[in-house]
């Protein structure tokens, strides 16, 4: 694990989406870029175990969350304002405790003791899940992890990768050049409808157990490459 680090796959992938500036060999995130989009990836596999099996409730996309509340209190039946409400609710919780817990400057430092507890959180809607626990019970460790996500990511302000949200994404890619950016716009749409689509196929064959499964080990495999990513130093290159 210490090799995708150190030389290994991650650090060409964020050359890729961000290039390394003139006397340096990694951008100026360093190798979180690729994290990110394992990330997206977590993020279409949860919204498909919420969305598909949780009372068509989203617990990482919170713009069709609000939308489905409004829906669901205009009268939908299909729709839950319960389940909605409790998403929200749980998101943001979790976005103010990690607010709470990060210093200003050390939102590196605090990525992988995020993804970390976002990773038990999974593991509790899993084992939820297997021990039969009702719909609303699942979401909330869900939501609650997505918003401790969102809040590092936020924090991070890596350009372009957001991890839940592709709407800026397309219209950038829409209507700028194509360049380093539009790369990492791609990646990143790319990345959450590859997780949608294996989180649908896999919840809509199996059920959630190899959705929530295959998230916590994701994220698990993200918080311990944020922990070390974190603890080694810049390298630059000599100008000899």
């Amino acid at each position: 694990m210490t090799s995708l680090i150190r030389g290994g796959i991650l650090r060409p992938l964020a050359a890729r989406l961000f290039p390394p500036g003139p006397g340096t060999v990694s951008g100026p995130h360093g190798v979180l870029p690729p994290l990110l989009i394992v990330l997206t990836f977590v993020s279409g596999l949860v919204d498909a175990v919420s969305y598909l099996g949780l009372d068509h409730t989203f617990v990482a996309n919170m713009t069709g969350n609000v939308v489905f509340l409004g829906f669901a209190l205009a009268g939908d039946r299909e729709l839950s304002a319960a389940a909605s409400l409790l998403a929200l609710a749980a998101f943001l919780t979790g976005a103010v405790a990690a607010g709470r817990l990060r210093r200003d400057g050390e939102a590196a430092g605090m990525f992988g003791p995020l993804v970390a507890a976002q990773t038990v959180l999974v593991a509790v809607a899993l084992a939820l899940t297997e021990s039969g626990a009702g719909q609303l019970v699942v979401i909330a460790p869900l939501a609650l992890g997505m918003g401790l996500q969102n809040a590092v990511v936020h924090r991070l302000a890596v350009p372009d990768l957001t991890t839940t949200v592709v709407t800026r994404a397309l219209t950038g890619l829409a209507a700028d050049p194509w360049g380093a950016a539009a790369v990492r716009r791609l990646v990143s749409v790319v990345a959450l409808l590859c997780g949608a689509l294996a989180g649908g196929l896999l919840m809509l064959r199996h059920g959630p157990r190899w959705v929530l499964l295959a998230a916590v080990l994701l994220l698990a495999w993200v918080a311990v490459l944020g922990f070390r990513a974190h603890r080694e130093p810049r390298r630059v290159t000599s100008d000899r």
